[in-house]
């Protein structure tokens, strides 16, 4: 499959900037997997297009302030670092800038009081890192670090939470899944009360939001691995739900993953954690999620790979062709689309 068919034109004016006012009034383009939009309307307006007993399950994990600038020791030159995976205590897989000057025993220090050893290289370009002393750039990393935004965003937001879901509460992802930036409690609220379920998952967000599709077939990309945890109460409701008939709309493309990558655990109501580095593109056959809320993706991304095996390329991109014409705000701080 050619990365090439997953391409169209976007203007520069519609790729968001900044979030809307309020986090509900951004704007929802419905429709079914069968092909067609049926509506346009506010993401406020949700439960219009759920039914009591359908289950939402959104992604819990909290983006991490994972950029540092620090210089090296050894010369003065300023260093760029992006933590992505903590392996263990302190022992952190990172991006730097510029690679080139960071080679396996370079000392980048942080004012003094933190510094950063790396141990060798990654297979994917990036340098396994020893932060010392022991704990402490968990302890200063709100001091020291900043939000990692995307680079097509070219300033930071006024209020940085919201860069965060309401709902993120465990800490490790390098960018927010972006999908349940515009839930509010208040809506979290009316879809309970209307008989909506709501479930969490953990999966920390890492170097696939970053890493472009660079091949020229689909099938020869490699996703990087990313953490993710299943409760066992998560994975029990979701089999109940499914039992009884009722839809398992995954909120994000995360959580998709997340669900897709541990459906044996899922289906026999168990918990599960790991990391998956499942790849989902057109040809992929669904086995728990029913239906998806997520936002407008790049082009020949992963992402906009993945809603295309739930609705198909065509009508994904039939669906972006009209979301443009309509002038919807598109990425991270963009509207949003729900797949039925």
């Amino acid at each position: 499959m050619d990365v090439d068919d997953f391409v169209f034109d976007l203007p520069d004016d519609l790729i968001a900037q900044k979030p809307a006012e309020r986090r509900d009034e951004s704007r929802l383009l419905v429709m079914k997997k069968s092909g067609g939009v049926i509506d346009h309307t506010l993401f406020k307006n949700l439960k219009e297009h759920l039914s009591p007993g359908d289950r939402l399950v959104l992604n819990d994990s909290k983006v991490i302030p994972a950029r540092l600038y620090g210089e090296k020791k050894s010369s003065g030159i300023e260093i760029e670092i992006l933590l992505l995976n903590e392996n263990e205590d302190d022992f952190w897989e990172v991006l730097v800038n510029p690679g080139r000057r960071v080679k396996t025993g370079t000392v980048i220090d942080f004012d003094g009081e933190i510094e950063a050893e790396c141990q060798g290289s990654t297979d994917f370009g990036g340098r396994k890192m020893r932060f010392s002393p022991a704990g402490k750039l968990r302890e200063k990393l709100d001091e020291f670090g900043e939000m990692p935004l995307p680079p097509y965003i070219e300033r930071k937001p006024e209020d940085p939470r919201r860069y965060q879901t309401i709902y993120a509460s465990e800490e490790g992802s390098v960018a927010a899944p972006t999908a349940g930036l515009h839930f509010t409690e208040r809506l979290m609220d009316e879809l309970r009360d209307y008989g909506i379920d709501i479930s969490f998952i953990t999966l920390h967000v890492g170097l696939g939001t970053f890493r472009p599709v660079r091949t020229e077939e689909v099938e020869d990309h490699d996703m990087h691995s990313e953490y993710y945890e299943l409760p066992r109460s998560t994975a029990k409701a979701i089999k109940e739900t499914r039992e009884n008939g009722n839809r398992i709309v995954a909120v994000g493309t995360t959580v998709t993953r997340t669900l897709e990558g541990a459906a044996g655990a899922v289906k026999a109501g168990a918990a599960d954690q790991g990391w998956t580095d499942l790849f989902i593109y057109p040809g992929y056959e669904f086995k728990i999620i029913d239906s998806l809320i997520t936002n407008f993706h790049l082009p020949r991304s992963t992402l906009l790979m993945l809603v295309s095996a739930l609705a198909g390329r065509e009508n994904i991109l039939s669906a972006y062709r009209e979301a443009i014409e309509r002038e919807y705000r598109f990425y991270s701080f963009g509207d949003a689309m729900l797949i039925l």
